[in-house]
């Protein structure tokens, strides 16, 4: 079996690196530095021509988009380690929760980027950035909501937990106001208890 992940640290590969931690999949690493363009070189676009990170290939064939390979790696690797749940509807409740954080919550956070942090000088679009945090507070409390009397979304951790936690930790990173939050924040302190996190996290810092 071999197994490739093509990262970059403090990026959305972070959540790939959480799940194939969780997973203890020996796979090799290869930094993709953003910076220096590595992304956008032919030899990297030939594999992801989105040019992006996270980027796994499993025994030669690539695949991209963390959503899609969070629920590939579950479904190769997950289900036997308890980590995913076997074809079914729970499965379907996981892949539900994976999705949303990704199409759902991702979309209003990066139209928050485009109107706010990330948009041009004197190009930016105040009402924009506000109903977008609006919609954000609105999904979180979604979140918040699901995981009330639960110590993890499906009752046990799966990697639909790592999934969205380490999504919810890009949007602390990005100054959005958990303290409305009470059941999501302490479900980030319990995923973020777990060794393969803080494993991800070294790796993160090094």
């Amino acid at each position: 079996m071999s197994l490739i992940f093509y990262f970059s640290p403090m990026s959305t590969a972070t959540l790939t690196s959480i799940v194939l931690e969780e997973l203890g999949v020996p796979h090799d690493r290869k930094r993709v530095d953003l910076k220096a363009g590595d992304n956008k070189k032919p030899e990297y676009t030939k594999l992801n021509p989105n040019g992006k990170v996270p980027l796994i290939i499993h025994d030669g064939t690539p695949i991209w988009e963390s959503a899609a390979i969070t629920m590939y790696l579950g479904e190769q690797f997950g289900v036997a380690k308890g980590l995913w749940p076997a074809a079914g509807p729970r499965r379907g409740e996981a892949m539900k929760w994976v999705v949303w954080t990704n199409v759902t919550l991702g979309e209003a956070v990066y139209r928050r980027g485009h109107f706010g942090e990330w948009a041009a000088p004197d190009a930016g679009n105040p009402k924009g950035v506000a109903q977008a945090n609006k919609d954000i507070a609105e999904l979180l409390g979604i979140l918040d909501g699901a995981l009330a009397g639960k110590q993890f979304l499906l009752g046990e951790y799966t990697l639909a937990d790592a999934h969205a936690n380490s999504f919810c930790d890009w949007l602390r990173h990005s100054k959005i106001d958990f303290s409305a939050f009470a059941n999501v924040n302490a479900w980030s302190e319990r995923c973020a208890a777990r060794p393969g996190y803080q494993r991800a996290m070294s790796f993160e810092m090094g």
